[in-house]
């Protein structure tokens, strides 16, 4: 049985924050009920145990996000980590990752993720100028707040990457901002383009343009090879992974495979659906319920999610490139924005410098 992967939603999308750009905001209005609340320890109970049926002692990743999941207070991943302990009798492996902004934890968040060995997502964008649209209920920037999160991170040794949204301004800040996070010690970065509304075509500085993308993607990249040569190799997943391209092995991102892949999205009320990007009433596969994960991957509305990603036009398949950009990245960026020649110029000026990593197939 493969790997099985559980993507959260136990506050639906409730926040405490009030950020310019949040995509699941968007998201949950393009459905008829935009919350379904807190998620019940029975919801949860249940969903781990369909989840430990359907694993048979294989491996299972468990990832709690939002809005923000820590509205749901730290009780709740107590019971839930507690019950997958109890209810795992197969052995399996199990991973927790929590995508947080930070502002709610504190030392017991801090000991109890380390105690379990989560991985924390930080959503952080930079230096406070840089932070600017990550903002508290009130319109205040949350720069300081997330800046103790991610110290007290640090001060309790839990695992954690940071995560940015990519904005237009992002882009064209990103030495800023790269050196930023590596003088406060963070080793893991990850970069996720800001995305318009859905079938929103406005235009703004939240908003990168093909040619921010294409000068972002050139510049950034020099640092993180010139870093890495120097021994002190700082993780880009977007970069991390074109070079697993490169060397001719496979990606690991949801989104740089060339097609979607089974990401099973659970809301706060047991709602099931294939990915974060659409979680909408068009693609509801079913309710923890009434169904089973052996159920839903069998179901032909989850298969014609999977389907519909597969195409590859014949501009991609005639690409040079095609093997390492694997048709543009997620297909709802893809819909959100051609960045095709942003892409293609970022590899036709980087390419070469891929060749310091062949080292790596021996490492591999």
């Amino acid at each position: 049985m493969p790997p099985i992967s559980i993507m959260i939603k136990p506050a639906s999308s409730l926040c405490n924050m009030k950020c310019d750009y949040c995509f699941y905001h968007d998201v949950s209005e393009h459905r008829l009920l935009q919350s379904f609340g807190i998620m019940t320890d029975e919801t949860a109970f249940l969903l781990i145990d369909k989840a430990l049926q359907y694993a048979k002692g294989d491996l299972i990743f468990f990832a709690f996000q939002g809005g923000e999941p820590c509205i749901t207070k730290l009780q709740f991943f107590k019971s839930f980590t507690a019950y997958a302990r109890k209810k795992n009798t197969k052995h399996s492996k199990i991973y927790y990752s929590l995508q947080t902004n930070g502002t709610l934890l504190d030392e017991n968040w801090a000991r109890f993720l380390r105690q379990e060995n989560f991985l924390v997502g930080l959503s952080f964008d930079g230096d406070y100028k840089s932070n600017y649209h990550r903002k508290k209920s009130n319109g205040d920037n949350a720069y300081y707040k997330i800046l103790n999160a991610l110290e007290l991170l640090q001060r309790f040794d839990v695992q954690f990457n940071i995560l940015t949204v990519l904005t237009g301004e992002c882009a064209d800040n990103i030495e800023n901002i790269y050196n930023f996070f590596k003088k406060k010690g963070c080793k893991y970065l990850q970069f996720i383009p800001c995305l318009r509304p859905y079938g929103d075509k406005e235009e703004g500085p939240l908003y990168m343009t093909v040619k921010q993308y294409e000068s972002f993607l050139i510049r950034l990249f020099q640092m993180y090879v010139k870093d890495y040569v120097r021994g002190n190799y700082i993780s880009i997943r977007q970069f991390d992974n074109m070079v697993r391209l490169f060397l001719g092995q496979s990606a690991e991102q949801c989104g740089m495979m060339g097609h979607c892949t089974f990401q099973y999205v659970v809301e706060a009320n047991g709602n099931i659906y294939p990915c974060d990007f659409y979680c909408t009433d068009e693609w509801l596969l079913g309710n923890i319920y009434n169904t089973d994960f052996q159920e839903l991957h069998n179901m032909e509305k989850a298969k014609k999610f999977i389907k519909d990603s597969l195409y590859v036009s014949e501009k991609c398949k005639q690409c040079k490139f095609y093997m390492m950009c694997r048709g543009g990245g997620c297909k709802r960026n893809r819909e959100d924005r051609d960045y095709c020649s942003s892409y293609y110029n970022f590899f036709s000026a980087s390419y070469p410098l891929f060749r310091v990593f062949l080292g790596e197939m021996s490492n591999t």
